[in-house]
């Protein structure tokens, strides 16, 4: 196993955390601005108007793209497993 495989492998796992990542975090980090931006322009400070809100639109991210998650997980685990004979022998 080589220092430029561990590398070649780690990028590509950062990489594929990444792309798993974005969308949840996009949506979520949208509706507290939008949340936000509610927030301050009514001046309400409740803590549980910001939650709520984010937590019911990342379960919409997850059921929405879930299934393009897993299979990439998936596929890159497999991938992954499937390479083990090669850096060992």
């Amino acid at each position: 196993m080589t220092s430029q495989l561990v590398l070649t492998m780690g990028s590509e796992a950062l990489t594929l955390l990444l792309m798993i990542a974005m969308p949840v975090l996009g949506v979520v980090m949208a509706v507290g601005l939008l949340v936000s931006i509610f927030q301050a322009v009514t001046q309400i400070q409740e803590a549980t108007l910001a939650f709520v809100p984010k937590l019911i639109a990342a379960m919409v991210v997850f059921a929405i793209a879930g299934p393009w998650m897993i299979s990439t997980l998936v596929d890159y685990i497999r991938r992954v497993i499937e390479s083990i004979p090669s850096v060992i022998g």
